[in-house]
C-alpha cells in the first residue's frame, strides 16, 4: 500500500478513492466532530481531531509515523466557500483571500512544506479557477513555488476542472483539481470515459454512456421504512405532479405542465427529481425542504443512496442525524473519480505500472432500466397559482426567489442532460 495523508478529510470520500486504487490513509485531520466519529467507525485511520492550525506539522507526522519526504501523497479538500461561485454571487463577491476560511489553503501549504511527500492532490469547487476570480489559484502556485525554493523540492502543477460524470461517477458534479510531483514530473490528467448516450461521435471514439442513477442505486428498496424520507415544506404535494428527470421549469410556459412559475425565476434544484435514464445531479450537502435531487418515487433520497451516487465503498454507517449525513455527504469528493486519479498518481509519478488496474468503485450498468414513474395530476391547492407568470428578467438577482447566475452552469448541465435523455 502506498501511503496518503488526509487534511481536511471530511466523510473520507477523496481518502475512499485512494484506498481502492492501492493507498492507505496514515493520518487524517477533521474539524467536524461527526465527520470524525463516523471515519472511526468506518475506518481504522488515525484521525486528529481539530482545527488544524491546532495540529502541528510535527504532530501530523508523528500520527503518520513518517518522517518528512516520506508519505508518498498529501490529499485534501479544503473547505471551498471563499472560493465558491454561490458565495461570490449571493453577496456581491466572495471574501476570497480576505475570508479567515481561506486560511485553509494557507495551512494546506504549510504541511506540503514540511512533509514534503512524492505527490500532493489538492481538490476545490469550480469557483477557484473562476474566470478573473482566481486569487486563491494564483496563491496556491505561488505558495507553491515559494515551498520549491525554500527546500530544494521541485513540485510542478497541473490543474483541471473535471466533471465527474465523465469518469463514470453517476453524478455531475464539476470540481477543480491541483496535482503535482515533487522530483518535477509532469502529471497528465486523464481523459474523460463517459459521455452522454446519444453522443455517437463520442461513442465511436471508444467512450461509454453515462453511468446513471439507475445504475447507482437501482438494486435498493424502493419505499424504505424511513418516516424522516417524506418530502416536507408547501411545495411537497407538488413532487408528484413533476415527471422524473425534470425539475419546477416542467411548471412553466416552457415546460409540459401547468403555468405556476415563471421561467429559471427559482433555483435549478428546486424540485428536482432523479431520472433512471441520466446521472444525479450533485448532491446537496445543505438542501431545503425543497431542494433536490429527489428520489424519482417522490421522497428524499436514503444514506445509502447517497452514498452510492457519491460511489462511496458499500457498508458505511453513521452515528449521527440525517442533516449530519448529508452534510457529510454532500460535501465530499466522488471516491470513483477519486480513485481514477489515485491510479493514474500511482502510474504516473510513484512508477507503479500496475496501476491501470479496473475501477473499483465503477458502478455496474444495470438493465433492463424500467420505465418513468407516472406523473400524477396538479393537486388542488396549486390550482390558484395557475396563470401568467414573467420570466426572470436577467442573470443578476432582483428579488429573494431569483436564480442566480451561481447556478447557471448547473442550469445549462440540467437541460443537456434532459435533451438527451
Amino acid at each position: 500500500m502506498h501511503s496518503a495523508i488526509s487534511l481536511y478529510t471530511g466523510v473520507g470520500g477523496l481518502d475512499f478513492g485512494f484506498e481502492a486504487a492501492g493507498f492507505e490513509t496514515i493520518a487524517a485531520v477533521e474539524l467536524d466532530s461527526a465527520a470524525c466519529s463516523a471515519l472511526r467507525r468506518n475506518r481504522s485511520w488515525p484521525v486528529l481531531e481539530g482545527d488544524i492550525h491546532d495540529h502541528s506539522s510535527e504532530a501530523i507526522l508523528n500520527a503518520a509515523d513518517v518522517k518528512p519526504g516520506d508519505a508518498d501523497i498529501l490529499i485534501a479538500g479544503p473547505p471551498c466557500q471563499p472560493f465558491s461561485k454561490s458565495g461570490y454571487w449571493a453577496k456581491g463577491d466572495a471574501l476570497r483571500l480576505d475570508d479567515p476560511r481561506a486560511d485553509t489553503l494557507t495551512a494546506y501549504l504549510r504541511v506540503l512544506r514540511d512533509a514534503r511527500p512524492k505527490a500532493f492532490l489538492l481538490e476545490n469547487v469550480y469557483g477557484l479557477a473562476y474566470k478573473n476570480k482566481d486569487e486563491g489559484l494564483r496563491y496556491l502556485l505561488q505558495g507553491i513555488e515559494q515551498i520549491n525554493r525554500e527546500t530544494g523540492t521541485r513540485y510542478k502543477v497541473s490543474w483541471e476542472m473535471l466533471n465527474a460524470a465523465h469518469f463514470g461517477v453517476p453524478q455531475i458534479r464539476e470540481r477543480v483539481f491541483l496535482i503535482g510531483s515533487r522530483d518535477g514530473t509532469e502529471f497528465v490528467f486523464p481523459k474523460p470515459t463517459h459521455c452522454a448516450a446519444d453522443n455517437e461521435a463520442l461513442l465511436a471514439k471508444g467512450l461509454v454512456p453515462y453511468r446513471t442513477a439507475w445504475d447507482a442505486i437501482g438494486d435498493l428498496p424502493r419505499y424504505p421504512a424511513d418516516p424522516s424520507l417524506k418530502v416536507g415544506g408547501k411545495w411537497a404535494d407538488l413532487l408528484p405532479s413533476i415527471p422524473e428527470g425534470n425539475n419546477y421549469l416542467w411548471h412553466t410556459n416552457r415546460g409540459g405542465g401547468e403555468p405556476l412559475f415563471g421561467w429559471r425565476t427559482r433555483y435549478w434544484s428546486f424540485m428536482l427529481k432523479l431520472s433512471k435514464r441520466l446521472p444525479s445531479w450533485t448532491i446537496q450537502a445543505q438542501p431545503g425542504s425543497s431542494i433536490g435531487p429527489f428520489h424519482w418515487s417522490n421522497r428524499k433520497l436514503t444514506a445509502a443512496e447517497m452514498c452510492r451516487i457519491q460511489t462511496f465503498p458499500d457498508g458505511l454507517s453513521f452515528d449521527c442525524g440525517r442533516t449530519d449525513v448529508q452534510k457529510m455527504i454532500g460535501n465530499a469528493v466522488p471516491s470513483l473519480l477519486a480513485e481514477a486519479l489515485a491510479r493514474e498518481i500511482r502510474y504516473q509519478l510513484l512508477g507503479d505500472r500496475t496501476a491501470r488496474d479496473a475501477l473499483k468503485l465503477l458502478p455496474p450498468a444495470r438493465t433492463p432500466v424500467p420505465k418513468p414513474e407516472p406523473v400524477r395530476p396538479l393537486a388542488e391547492k396549486y390550482h390558484h397559482l395557475i396563470g401568467e407568470h414573467s420570466d426572470h428578467p436577467g442573470e443578476r438577482r432582483t428579488s429573494k426567489q431569483a436564480v442566480r447566475p451561481a447556478n447557471k452552469r448547473q442550469a445549462e448541465l440540467f437541460e443537456n442532460l434532459t435533451a438527451t435523455g
